[in-house]
């Protein structure tokens, strides 16, 4: 990928954030490379190279500034919004498959051989799938010295490095210091085992009001909650489960994972950036959509929008099917009584009552019938979801990750809640992910996984596009028949027939799951 010298020299004179991830400044004269925002004074033109990866920077023969630490910045929105080989390819590594399954497996993914894969990222990053993963692996690497008490043989083995000693030469050659001399900077506190702290970076602005209010209104009991400020969910990982508290903040967001295993930070860290949209460009998606009067005000009064999006495509999917013509509190009550199901075919003991160990209480008839009418739904929703609360979390207290198809396919009829036809499409989705058959990962070829869903049965264009949008991550997803997005657009005054907003949404391209999240916000 050529990048243009002019424009990337100007945003490093500039100090510009907006560019941290999408290119990398090398100074011939100190041999480093920095971010673009980088508070060093600026080098001179003649001594100037940029570079589109950081791993192509580290071939160069650069290591990375210890002021700005480039590794750390976010990742591009190019990499992250793009549909095509290359950018399933970035996403695929960043959630560690390479470490994992090789570039043979890489590339057995996305249906290439090793070669000509090789040879499609180096033309656009400067830098095969190795010397990528090798990036992402040293900065792993970095912050488990950094921040865990791990012994450093332990930690090379976590990060993925195949032996202690490519672990030293590779640290040495991006960082210029050895790991030891890298645990020389560690805070003086010692932290708790399994407990990684760390900041995500993103480009501001950051509307996370709009995150927290949006996941806060779909949490699931013992899945997922919001408590203030702070989003916790646990998660499903490569090597165990582990769980997450994100905290919004300025420039960062500050996350806590608990993990079972250190290997998965790395696709622990790619899934939270991923969940809360952070390598997302703002400020493009912003002045597109800012541009159509019927949204200039909306835009202006609230920058930074987010597409919330999911660290489990399968979970999402469930949320779709479940969610098809149901509020969102209806939706809430069948997904509680599902995994208050899925805990029992786990762990078969009768739910009690947290503090006491006795059988948990449930109102008595009389009690309900006398409750007003609006109170009643609330009770029956309130009820499924403690209990699944109680049911669902495991016996340290913790939140746990959604079930697993299989989990899910093996339910019995009365675990789900809903018509049958709707309980015969989660039982196929189910079945066609646990055979491998559909894949719902952000690395999916989002045109092939839109088929396949709607191929199963009780799976249309709302549902696939909602997949799409959440779970693959594609930023130009529209639901013009959904109806709050109708009810965003008459509140906008802008078009709120179906065919008549789906015309309109043309002129948001390429940004449509952006507009959709805003029309939300209007309804």
């Amino acid at each position: 990928m050529e990048l243009d010298f002019e424009r990337c020299y100007r945003a490093v004179d500039s100090r510009d954030q907006r560019f941290d991830g999408c290119f990398y400044t090398a100074v011939r004269t100190t041999g480093i490379y920095c971010r673009p925002s980088c508070p060093a004074v600026t080098p001179k033109r003649q001594n100037v190279s940029f570079y589109a990866s950081a791993a192509a920077a580290q071939r160069g023969g650069y290591r990375a500034c210890r002021r700005c630490r480039p590794d750390a910045a976010p990742g591009s929105p190019e990499w992250d919004s793009r549909a095509d080989t290359v950018g399933r390819a970035m996403r695929l590594i960043g959630d560690g498959i390479v470490d994992r399954e090789g570039v043979p497996g890489l590339a057995g993914r996305l249906g290439y051989t090793e070669r000509h894969l090789n040879r499609m990222l180096t033309a656009e990053l400067g830098a095969g799938p190795l010397a990528l993963a090798r990036a992402q692996r040293a900065q792993t690497a970095r912050i488990l010295v950094e921040t865990t008490d791990l012994g450093l043989a332990e930690i090379a083995f976590a990060a993925g490095f195949g032996s202690v000693r490519q672990f030293n030469d590779t640290m040495l050659e991006v960082y210029a210091q050895a790991p030891s001399q890298l645990r020389e900077r560690r805070p003086a506190e010692r932290g708790e085992a399994g407990v990684v702290n760390l900041r995500l970076a993103y480009r501001s602005p950051l509307h996370a009001g709009a995150l927290l209010s949006f996941f806060a209104a779909r949490t699931l009991p013992g899945v997922d909650e919001v408590d203030g400020e702070t989003y916790r969910r646990g998660l499903n990982l490569p090597h165990g489960g582990a769980e997450v508290a994100l905290r919004p903040g300025d420039r960062w967001v500050h996350a806590t994972l608990r993990l079972e295993d250190v290997r998965d930070l790395a696709p622990a860290v790619a899934r939270c950036r991923r969940l809360f949209d952070l390598d997302a460009d703002p400020v493009a998606v912003d002045a597109m959509l800012g541009a159509d009067p019927g949204l200039r005000e909306v835009v202006a009064a609230e920058p930074g929008v987010r597409v919330p999006r999911a660290v489990d495509g399968f979970e999402m999917a469930v949320r779709a099917v479940v969610g098809q013509q149901v509020s969102v509190a209806g939706a809430r009550t069948t997904l509680g009584r599902m995994l208050r199901a899925a805990a029992a075919s786990r762990s078969p003991s009768p739910r009690t009552d947290g503090a006491s160990g006795r059988p948990a209480e449930i109102p008595a008839a009389h009690t309900i019938a006398d409750l007003p009418e609006d109170a009643v739904g609330t009770l029956t929703a309130h009820s499924a979801l403690t209990q699944a609360a109680a049911d669902s979390r495991n016996t340290s207290g913790r939140l746990a990750g959604f079930p697993a198809a299989h989990t899910v396919a093996d339910l019995p009829d009365d675990a789900f809640g809903m018509p049958a036809a709707r309980r015969d499409t989660i039982r196929a989705l189910a079945r066609a992910v646990a055979d491998g058959k559909l894949d719902l990962d952000p690395g999916a070829d989002r045109a092939e996984t839109a088929a396949r869903l709607t191929d199963l049965p009780g799976i249309g264009p709302w549902t696939a596009g909602y997949i799409a949008m959440r779970a693959i991550g594609d930023p130009d997803v529209f639901l013009a028949t959904d109806l709050a997005a109708r009810r965003g657009a008459a509140a906008l005054g802008l078009p709120d027939t179906a065919r008549a907003l789906a015309e309109h949404a043309e002129r948001w391209r390429p940004w449509r799951s952006y507009a959709l999240i805003r029309l939300w916000r209007a309804a």
